[in-house]
């Protein structure tokens, strides 16, 4: 069997896009694991600088989520798969949401229960050509470093997710931009038992862990929102899609379109519509139709498949069945 609809082929500006995102998802995972290595040498018994450290070895889904959804997703439909495989972006959004979310909150119940308990994380001190210095010292350069590439290449990654309409690229560009809370939280929590506050530390893994649960949350549910079919939505999940308004707008342009709605979902990169239609006549040019389908796939590269279903007019109303399939 050949599938004849579909398409895997990105345009032009999205496929360099598509380049400028994997580099740096590479470039990245190469940073986090300096930092991974980094945190693992001075984090000492210090619960703050295990979380974080905890963190960004989870940094590492978001990434590869990525990496391998847009893999898998460049696959052509087939007769298994008729839909193509761009929901592979989607599974893999849920993946590292589930993963962030149930270390999140093993990591809560870790930390509060060092904080009941009263523990005391003990910092001692490392020579360094001969001089001993504090660790905790170590400890805050590190935290206060990893914030650094995060902000940078957070910005870079949100901009690169509007041009692709991918929310995975999307949460990881959220996720580094609160990266900076972690670095600065653990610092303070270092620098308060250096003060004599014993607490800061519990306190400061406390608010790690907090942080990544929201991250897992938040994308276990936008997740399961475009996995289950709800309305297509913009990449931060802020709006509906703007090409449902843009569908219904091109075909009420029509002279014998009386009434029209479109539901559009997201499969991952693309979007897939359907579009119900009232006409106010009781045949249907096939060649008219054809064209206005094609038209109507044309307003945005977003649009990997379309297709319409004719109604016809019955009394000069629309029919209030076609009200129901609004999105």
């Amino acid at each position: 069997m050949t599938i004849t609809f579909g398409h895997t082929e990105l345009p032009d500006e999205q496929q360099q896009a598509l380049r400028n995102a994997r580099r740096i998802q590479w470039l990245w995972m190469v940073i986090l694991a300096a930092t991974v290595a980094a945190m693992a040498a001075v984090m000492g018994n210090s619960q703050a600088m295990k979380t974080a450290w905890i963190e960004d070895m989870l940094s590492f889904l978001p990434p590869l989520a990525f990496l391998i959804g847009a893999r898998v997703a460049r696959k052509a439909p087939n007769e298994r798969f008729p839909f193509g495989y761009h929901r592979a972006v989607g599974v893999g959004h849920l993946v590292s949401g589930v993963a962030l979310a149930g270390v999140g909150l093993l990591l809560i119940a870790d930390g509060g229960s060092g904080l009941l308990m009263g523990e005391r994380p003990p910092i001692g001190a490392v020579n360094i050509f001969g001089t001993p210095v504090w660790l905790g010292w170590l400890m805050i350069i590190v935290a206060l470093a990893s914030c650094i590439a995060p902000v940078i290449l957070g910005r870079i990654k949100r901009r690169l997710a509007e041009q692709l309409h991918d929310k995975v690229l999307r949460a990881d560009a959220d996720m580094n931009r609160a990266d900076w809370l972690t670095g600065v939280a653990t610092a303070a929590g270092v620098a308060g038992i250096g003060l004599g506050f014993w607490w800061a530390d519990a306190v400061a893994a406390l608010v790690v862990s907090v942080s990544i649960t929201k991250d897992g949350w938040e994308n276990i549910r936008d997740a399961i929102s475009d996995l289950t079919d709800a309305r297509a939505t913009t990449v931060d999940n802020s709006a509906p899609h703007p090409i449902i308004a843009q569908i219904n707008a091109r075909v009420l342009q029509e002279p014998q379109v009386v009434a029209v709605q479109t539901r559009a979902r997201d499969e991952g990169h693309v979007l897939h519509a359907e579009v119900f239609m009232q006409l106010n006549q009781a045949t249907v040019d096939i060649a008219w139709l054809e064209d206005l389908r094609r038209s109507c796939a044309e307003l945005d590269w977003r649009i990997q498949d379309l297709v319409l279903t004719v109604t016809q007019e019955q009394h000069g109303e629309a029919d209030p069945a076609l009200k129901e399939r609004q999105e």
